[in-house]
């Protein structure tokens, strides 16, 4: 069984900064690319940021400049530090790995999701 497991969200005034932290637990072989989507109300899902185990990164065009993605590989975690909030950023976050599982007999590559943490910025 493989959890991701995001912390972090809350309430932040335009301007203001927020850091969101994902951990990633259970029977991990590898962990390849993490990352980052958002959902807000109305519109698509969206990619924010990626980040591969070697540390190459890349962003959306909205967040470049403002967001900076990192990882702490011994760790299996994943954070995104968010600069300069606008209220266009509010959105449910969602930690994403695409990552090698064990069991018993074998083993599974996919990716996988955490449940979600709200970002709200706003006055």
């Amino acid at each position: 069984q493989v959890q991701l497991v995001e912390s972090g969200g809350g309430l932040v005034q335009p301007g203001g900064s927020l850091r969101v932290s994902c951990a990633a637990s259970g029977s991990i072989f590898a962990i390849n690319v993490m990352g980052w989507y958002r959902h807000a109300p109305g519109k698509q899902r969206e990619l924010v940021a990626t980040i591969t185990s070697g540390g190459n990164s890349n962003y959306a065009d909205s967040v470049k400049g403002r967001f900076t993605i990192s990882r702490d590989n011994a760790k299996n975690m994943v954070y995104l530090q968010m600069n300069s909030l606008k209220p266009e950023d509010t959105a449910v976050y969602y930690c994403y790995a695409d990552l090698t599982r064990m069991y018993y007999g074998g083993s599974d590559r996919r990716a996988y999701w955490g449940q979600g943490t709200q970002v709200t910025v706003s006055s």
